[in-house]
């Protein structure tokens, strides 16, 4: 399995799956979210709220619209929009993708930052997470894409991978 850190626009890569760090409710109204559903489409947003509520440490896969992926996961990092949470719901929420991911049989997995908007979880704090997590699936996926327009978070990424 490789890592990869990119800094780009997750709404524009290809791979098999991306992942929201949504809220339980399946709204798709700002940051990552936001963009998912504004260059998807809106048919995203109904699939996820369809299956609200996703609990977090849960995490449900919906069509990706017009995205050129397979799927969309929604991993709930937050049971309501805009909340600030604890750095326990990073590692859920990247728990439950990548669990998904494998029960799908994803081979290439997308990840912006989760939790690092609204939710208020540091860059780097947020990039230990995930990384301790991705770590853990190294034998189920072909790639694994860590991705943020924000060049932070780039390079809490890049971090992460480095410390080992």
């Amino acid at each position: 399995m490789t890592i990869s850190i990119h800094r780009g626009d997750i709404t524009q890569f290809k791979c098999d799956a991306i992942v929201n760090p949504a809220n339980s409710y399946g709204y798709m109204g700002g940051g990552v979210a936001g963009a998912i559903k504004q260059i998807g489409g809106s048919e995203i947003e109904r699939a996820a709220v369809a299956q609200a509520p996703i609990p977090v440490g849960s995490a449900v896969a919906t069509t990706a619209g017009s995205l050129p992926c397979q799927y969309v996961i929604h991993a709930p990092t937050m049971k309501q929009p805009a909340m600030a949470i604890p750095i326990h719901n990073v590692e859920q929420a990247t728990e439950s993708a990548f669990l998904l991911a494998q029960s799908l049989h994803i081979k290439s997995l997308a990840l912006p930052g989760m939790g690092t908007g609204v939710g208020r979880i540091c860059p780097k704090d947020a990039a230990y997470a995930m990384m301790g997590v991705a770590r853990r699936y190294d034998d189920f996926f072909e790639s694994i894409i860590f991705i943020d327009r924000n060049q932070s978070m780039v390079d809490a990424f890049t971090a992460a991978l480095d410390a080992k």
